[in-house]
């Protein structure tokens, strides 16, 4: 039998906030954190802007030595972690069984910033030079490890790396390792830095990012006819997942139940999808099964979202295939309108949307939006938040390769 999974945690280092309260806050205000890049001169790019996360202090959530010695993937991953298991009221190594409790982070790139650091002191000064720490501040499961070496956790421990994808794997994934007994408490999730000059180079020549430099903060619009690409952010969001029981034996807050989780694959490009999104409707159809659900069941999708000219329309199709008459009732908004495209971080942070929406009865907006593309046909929730009766939401996400993964969460009913 299936164990009952409850969300008793949340963590966010966000291009909107540095925790979950201010990244909640400025989703429902509509505040854009979109702004010039100041991480790298980018003077000469074709993309000169990017949601930054601002005014980040690693050694508010690590000692400065060990901060140094990780990347700042690294380190956006153990603050957001610090914040989800205080918020979940674990002291560190206390309050769970560490055998039973494991961390499940990834991230889509890992630690690219430190490559291209090190890579030019290879060119410049030659091997002798490269750090002794580059390779575990550039493995993408190393997030993961430093998290499970903080709070001793045991159990299941390991980076999944699907792209875009990989934050809602991830707790998709956890959520299984506790329903299936194979731990009692999980710390789950994603972290990206990739605001440098090699990513922001190689995404601009794709042709994937909006190039709105002179008006970054309403360059993020997805739905919006006149989207030309996504806004690259960074950040980690992390969730701390329990069992039912494990949750009430300790009195735990209960922000929501984790009722579903499906994971497809498209199998037909490296960057798009058909035209009806054939693999993320296969996704929500499944999760949708997998918590027992019917479509008319869901009040809010926090969808994919990215403000590119091939994804939402697509995207559009797919949930209405999906709902059918029941999503002329059914609220959709892109939260990366505000936070930009965090890529691994992405999922995490709009699961954590999801069951923070539920919590206040409250459906975030999609901002930027001036004018409806007749494609796409849906209440895309435009400018201002709205209050609305919200038992069930789902997260929608999507990566290059055609990885897909849907989450479901539910309003807690004992």
């Amino acid at each position: 039998m299936r164990r009952r999974v409850v969300v008793t945690g949340l963590g966010a280092i966000s291009p909107v906030g540095n925790d979950v309260p201010t990244t909640w806050r400025s989703l429902l205000e509509g505040r854009s954190g979109a702004a010039p890049i100041t991480k790298f001169d980018a003077e000469t790019f074709a993309v000169r802007f990017a949601c930054e996360v601002k005014d980040f202090d690693a050694g508010a959530y690590m000692d400065r030595k060990e901060a140094k010695r990780s990347d700042l993937y690294t380190q956006y991953a153990m603050a957001a972690s610090v914040q989800a298991m205080q918020d979940a009221g674990f002291g560190e190594g206390t309050g769970y069984v560490p055998e039973e409790t494991g961390v499940l982070i990834g991230s889509g790139i890992g630690g690219l910033r430190t490559f291209e650091e090190q890579h030019a002191t290879y060119m410049q000064s030659g091997a002798k030079r490269i750090s002794p720490f580059f390779i575990p501040m550039f493995i993408s499961d190393i997030a993961a490890g430093v998290v499970s070496m903080r709070f001793n956790a045991q159990g299941p421990n390991f980076g999944i790396v699907s792209a875009c994808s990989t934050s809602a794997h991830a707790i998709g994934e956890a959520f299984r390792a506790i329903q299936y007994g194979s731990a009692d408490v999980m710390i789950a999730g994603g972290s990206e830095a990739a605001v440098t000059p090699m990513s922001i180079g190689g995404f601009a020549n794709m042709g994937a990012l909006s190039t709105r430099n002179d008006s970054p903060s309403t360059a993020s619009r997805p739905f919006d006819k006149d989207r030309d690409g996504f806004v690259m952010g960074e950040g980690a969001g992390v969730v701390v997942l329990e069992s039912l029981e494990h949750a009430q034996a300790r009195g735990a807050r209960i922000y929501g139940e984790i009722v579903g989780y499906a994971a497809t694959g498209d199998a037909y490009h490296l960057t798009g999808q058909r035209e009806d999104h054939a693999g993320l409707q296969r996704a929500m159809r499944r999760c949708l099964a997998d918590a027992g659900l019917q479509p008319s069941d869901v009040q809010y999708v926090n969808a994919h979202g990215t403000s590119t000219p091939l994804n939402d329309p697509n995207e559009a199709r797919g949930i209405r295939a999906v709902f059918g008459d029941s999503v002329n009732g059914l609220s959709v908004s892109s939260t990366k309108s505000c936070t930009g495209h965090m890529l691994g971080a992405a999922g995490a942070i709009e699961f954590i949307a999801c069951a923070l929406a539920i919590r206040d009865q409250t459906v975030p907006p999609t901002i930027n939006h001036v004018e409806t593309d007749p494609e796409i046909e849906l209440d895309v929730t435009p400018n201002a938040p709205r209050k609305r009766d919200i038992t069930v939401a789902i997260s929608n996400s999507s990566g290059f390769g055609g990885h897909n993964a849907t989450l479901a969460v539910r309003r807690f009913e004992a």
